[in-house]
């Protein structure tokens, strides 16, 4: 039950006395305390606090009040500023302070114990002064070389010259350019010339792709020739096509250099698979080629590949996923390792199906020859060039 402050019950009080003890003033005010102003049911003028005592002058018109505001807005003079723009600087202007130079007295002359031994000690004995306190700032290469390694007088520019002066640099010759014959090589590759054991057709410039894959088709009957370099050449796919058809009949070449051109994955697969054949080549290059990228499933691919090869010992390519690269790693070590077993009459070992990662276990058709015909695989043999006849017999 409510009380008042004086401890009655509330509806022990006369309100209609109450309230008509009280002024207009508080009236007006219990009013406006009374009032919600969010209460849409009571009208604008009663949930305004703003009360407007002045009577009104007249009825409404807005086109009175327009006018009125346009002629105030045009007659009354604009406001001054409080203070008018000025520039001006605050704060303390900045002055550096004198720096305080020392006093040097040049007429004053320096003399010490040293003087005489100094002017008397020769420049070889001034270098390997410098070199003792610890000044090699001082010592150029030379200097330094003498001072420390040869113990001679340097020849030439010897003596103590002095930190700014420096050492002749060495000028060698520019490499002059490959000057195979390219038509000729050609003719005695195609003729199986037996003078012919390695070609060098690096950096050779104006060779076409039409002659580089004649190159390659005539590795077909060739039978003479054991190194093939061909870096820089601009060799591509088309290229790298008629090396492995070449390379299906070959059973002689043992280095292939393809490094530095345009040759991409699907063509470094089609020479691993040309070169699985026969197991005949020991090292191959295809490094730094235009499409430097190539792709985990070439490079899955190229790994499988060389595990499946018995003859690689040396494999130049740059792989970017790590697993494929390791097993590449590991399949060289086996064949280098391998090779050593065959010399020394040991057991050639071969990786085992649980040791062979997944993507590597299904066997191509020159894994399964080389098992087919693993016991009579010669390891030691490969260090001397295969002879058709020999192979025969």
């Amino acid at each position: 039950m409510a009380l008042t402050p004086k401890g009655k019950e509330l509806k022990d009080l006369d309100l209609d006395d109450l309230l008509s003890k009280l002024t207009d003033a508080e009236l007006e005010e219990l009013q406006s305390e009374l009032i919600d102003p969010d209460d849409s049911m009571i009208p604008p003028s009663d949930r305004c606090r703003y009360k407007v005592d002045k009577e009104p002058t007249g009825p409404f018109s807005r086109e009175k009040l327009l006018d009125y505001l346009e002629n105030k807005a045009k007659n009354e003079k604009d406001w001054d500023e409080s203070k008018p723009y000025s520039k001006e600087i605050r704060g303390k202007k900045y002055e550096p302070k004198e720096e305080v130079k020392p006093v040097v007295q040049d007429d004053v002359p320096l003399e010490t114990e040293w003087d005489d031994v100094l002017a008397q000690a020769t420049e070889e004995e001034l270098v390997d002064l410098a070199a003792v306190l610890g000044f090699h700032g001082m010592l150029n290469q030379p200097q330094y070389h003498h001072a420390f390694v040869e113990g001679k007088e340097l020849k030439g520019s010897g003596g103590f010259l002095g930190v700014a002066k420096y050492a002749d640099f060495k000028i060698f010759p520019d490499e002059a350019p490959n000057s195979t014959d390219v038509e000729d090589s050609l003719r005695k590759v195609k003729g199986n010339d037996p003078t012919l054991k390695e070609l060098n057709l690096n950096n050779v410039k104006g060779i076409s792709v039409e002659q580089l894959c004649e190159f390659g088709e005539a590795l077909r009957t060739n039978t003479s020739l054991e190194k093939l370099h061909m870096a820089n050449t601009r060799s591509n796919d088309k290229v790298a096509k008629a090396i492995a058809s070449g390379l299906l009949k070959n059973k002689t070449l043992k280095l292939l250099n393809l490094e530095s051109n345009y040759i991409s994955g699907t063509g470094i697969i089609e020479l691993l698979e040309a070169i699985n054949a026969n197991q005949v080549v020991t090292e191959f290059r295809v490094v730094n080629q235009r499409p430097q990228i190539l792709g985990v499933k070439n490079e899955m691919e190229i790994a499988r590949l060389v595990h499946d090869n018995t003859s690689l010992l040396r494999f130049g390519i740059f792989m970017e996923v790590r697993g494929p690269r390791v097993q590449v790693t590991d399949s060289i070590k086996r064949n280098s390792d391998n090779l050593r077993r065959g010399r020394m009459g040991e057991e050639i070992v071969l990786p085992s199906v649980e040791e062979t990662p997944s993507y590597l276990r299904d066997k191509s058709k020159a894994q399964e020859s080389v098992e087919k015909n693993n016991s009579s695989v010669s390891y030691a043999a490969r260090e001397e060039p295969v002879d058709d006849e020999n192979e025969d017999e």
